[in-house]
């Protein structure tokens, strides 16, 4: 084993991610799914749940519905994949210039960029048809995350689940089960209180002001908040106070006891890391990979990749990624894992803070590591902010970046993995400028050209009226 990450052991993807995932979920590589991109299902399994009113929003957004467009480029040919638009033709000709075999597309009617994209198939009886016409045909649906609405979609149209139903993602997504899984088996995790109950938040709150005393930072967050939602930092005494009275009134209010919360330690640390695995229904448990997540303010933003790990850092990853797959297994878990974990300031692993029951943002870099990022190469999966006034268009886009963008494998460059993000505000409030987000793979030789086209490409949207990023 080496620390480079250049192998299925160091944290780079096995080949054939595709096949590998069938295998896990339907018990035959050769099954066609369907793919849905419902990100931010957390939304969904948090209805009827306590929240942190006035720290929390919901997502929602025309951005983060558009990101079924990632869903594209996980599913390989002979599968299928449903989006809410038609991808933009000359990012389909670009992707297929990489040598990229692509699904078949479906897409919907009629889109609502305030809805998710299952919303958007239960309202299309076209779809719908086509989608029954699959499941005749032995294909699957393998959503980003199990919900209710993905369990609804599969009844109406007798797609199959691939994986796990919605109240078991539902259980196994929520950070009190990351608590009490990674107790149950030894794993490090930070000094921390599952709530469950207003009597034991009020109790961990203690807890919290005692760490606060000794000048160790705390948080409480919420079971299913997501991307950086649902967390607040206690900054003093005062704010456990705040939490504990602002959850009691919404507990009378609505007159059910039952609550779903953390409090625990924040843990001083220098990365933030993000690895998967796979659980299959055989109950075995497959590494996939292992990255340096890029975060700011506790919000994602990307990966970096190799992870950079020594040969201990990777073999503390692999044992608690076992010991966790076995552990869901159990429950009856099949599917996507992924689970976030520190290093800390002393090069220490913390090697589950919360686990994931659904795909993640490095899910869907896998294909494209798989067959553009070759060995001994780094890359950097990140987004870019856009402004603009008027939709752009992908053409256009490519001339904007001109020798930014990557040529194809063995090169360095900028690969887009979503373009409908960048577009997804256009519509929204007619007439007026909006927001959006470049998805993008950089893949370099060194970190320094890493660097560099990360500068580059920011600098290039700046200069070209696209960005206002600094």
């Amino acid at each position: 084993m080496n620390a480079t990450g250049t192998t299925g052991t160091a944290g780079a993807p096995r080949s054939d991610f595709g096949s590998r995932l069938k295998q896990a979920v339907t018990g035959d590589s050769g099954t066609p799914l369907v793919f849905l991109g419902n990100f931010e299902v957390e939304e969904v399994w948090a209805r009827g749940e306590h929240t942190l009113p006035r720290f929390s929003a919901a997502s929602g957004s025309a951005v983060v519905n558009r990101m079924d467009e990632f869903a594209l480029l996980l599913a390989g040919e002979g599968d299928h994949v449903v989006l809410k638009t038609a991808p933009d033709p000359d990012y389909l000709a670009y992707l297929r210039s990489l040598g990229l075999a692509l699904p078949t597309l479906h897409v919907v009617a009629a889109q609502d960029s305030q809805r998710n994209v299952t919303q958007d198939v239960l309202a299309d009886p076209a779809l719908l048809e086509r989608l029954r016409a699959l499941a005749a045909q032995g294909a699957r649906l393998l959503p980003h995350g199990v919900s209710v609405l993905e369990e609804e979609l599969s009844r109406q149209t007798g797609l199959p689940l691939a994986g796990a139903g919605a109240d078991l993602a539902k259980a196994v997504n929520s950070k009190i089960y990351s608590r009490r899984a990674a107790d149950e088996l030894g794993l490090r995790q930070p000094a921390g209180w599952t709530c469950e109950n207003v009597d034991e938040l009020a109790e961990a709150l203690g807890h919290a002001r005692d760490l606060i005393d000794q000048g160790r930072r705390t948080v409480v967050k919420e079971a299913f908040g997501v991307s950086g939602k649902g967390i607040v930092v206690l900054e003093n005494k005062r704010w456990t106070e705040r939490v504990l009275r602002m959850v009691r009134q919404s507990v009378e209010r609505s007159g059910e006891p039952r609550i779903a919360f953390v409090v625990e330690e924040w843990v001083p640390h220098r990365g933030d890391l993000n690895y998967q695995f796979t659980v299959g229904r055989d109950q075995q448990v497959h590494f996939d990979f292992v990255k340096r997540a890029v975060t700011e303010n506790g919000v994602h933003k990307g990966h970096r990749f190799p992870a950079h790990l020594t040969d201990g850092q990777l073999v503390a990853v692999h044992d608690a990624a076992q010991a966790l797959g076995k552990r869901l297994a159990a429950d009856g878990y099949t599917g996507v894992v992924g689970v976030d974990a520190l290093l800390d300031d002393a090069d220490g692993i913390w090697p589950v803070l919360e686990i994931n029951a659904r795909n993640n943002m490095s899910t869907y870099q896998v294909r494209l590591q798989e067959h553009l990022v070759g060995t001994g190469r780094v890359a950097l999966a990140r987004h870019y902010p856009v402004r603009l006034d008027r939709p752009l268009g992908f053409a256009r886009l490519r001339e904007l970046l001109g020798d930014l963008v990557l040529p194809g494998p063995g090169g360095s460059g900028l690969l887009v993995n979503n373009f409908a993000t960048v577009n997804a505000g256009s519509g929204v409030n007619p007439g007026e400028p909006f927001d959006g987000r470049l998805y993008g793979i950089l893949v370099a030789a060194s970190a320094a050209e890493l660097t560099a086209l990360d500068e580059g490409i920011t600098a290039r949207l700046v200069a070209e009226g696209v960005s206002n990023a600094r």
